[in-house]
């Protein structure tokens, strides 16, 4: 078997990473952040240990990461959800609905995203972040903005300070009282957005997040990856480790 090309190792070293942040999700939301190690998280994606630290620095970094990555991903979801809109107030008020929806379902992932924040290096800067940084900026912009670079931030700490208080325990508040104060502040009307119901029949969110992750390969149809050189690599199974870098 011929080495493997550059291409190949960049497509395995991206499908390494999105394993690992699926599995970080995975097993937080299973077990909590505490219980949760860095090994379990290598383990369940099925990757070298070794790997993990060579696209995170730490485990809070690679969990907010990996919940930065569902709160992008369902705002996306919302946001381009039927029928498609682009008027501004219904878009705000899904963008709204959607994050509240976050901290009814998945109460462990953002109370754990929440107290990370609060940590020294605050928010971790990664594509996943600034995805949904671009998102929600977008959604204040299409609301009628004047002033973005001022009213982005406002509209961030607001779903954040309503995500905490739907999360606090033993005082949380409601979240239909949460999602009335919001609507109120930017003058939606109750009937815009996605009023949230639990993701599944029974109250139950639905436990399958691969659907935000690209954990297969995206040249799928071809196990035989050709370079542009026109050299050739075969991925087996069981042999999708990456090479890194020599730099790494």
């Amino acid at each position: 078997m011929s080495p493997r090309s550059a291409s190949v190792n960049e497509e395995l070293r991206r499908r390494s990473r999105e394993r690992l942040l699926l599995a970080a999700l995975e097993l937080v939301g299973e077990r909590g952040y505490e219980a949760t190690t860095l090994g379990d998280i290598a383990d369940r994606a099925g990757s070298a240990r070794g790997l993990v630290s060579y696209y995170f620095p730490g485990k809070r970094q690679l969990v907010q990461s990996a919940v930065h990555r569902l709160m992008h991903r369902t705002l996306e979801e919302a946001l381009e959800c039927e029928p498609r809109t682009d008027d501004g107030r219904e878009r705000m008020a899904r963008a709204i609905d959607a994050i509240l929806g976050l901290a009814q379902d998945r109460p462990v992932l953002m109370r754990q995203h929440m107290a990370g924040l609060l940590q020294g290096e605050g928010f971790v800067q990664c594509p996943e972040q600034r995805r949904l940084s671009e998102l929600l900026g977008e959604t204040i912009a299409r609301y009628g903005s004047g002033n973005v670079p001022s009213d982005y931030p406002m509209l961030r700490a607001l779903l954040m300070g309503a995500v905490y208080a739907a999360l606090v325990p033993g005082v949380p508040m409601p979240i239909p009282v949460l999602r009335s104060e919001l609507f109120k502040r930017y003058g939606l009307h109750r009937e815009l957005g996605v009023p949230h119901h639990p993701g599944a029949p029974g109250g139950v969110a639905d436990t399958d997040l691969s659907r935000f992750f690209e954990t297969d390969d995206r040249t799928a149809d071809d196990d035989n990856s050709t370079d542009r050189d026109g050299s050739s690599a075969t991925v087996r199974p069981g042999d999708d480790h990456p090479t890194l870098p020599t730099n790494a």
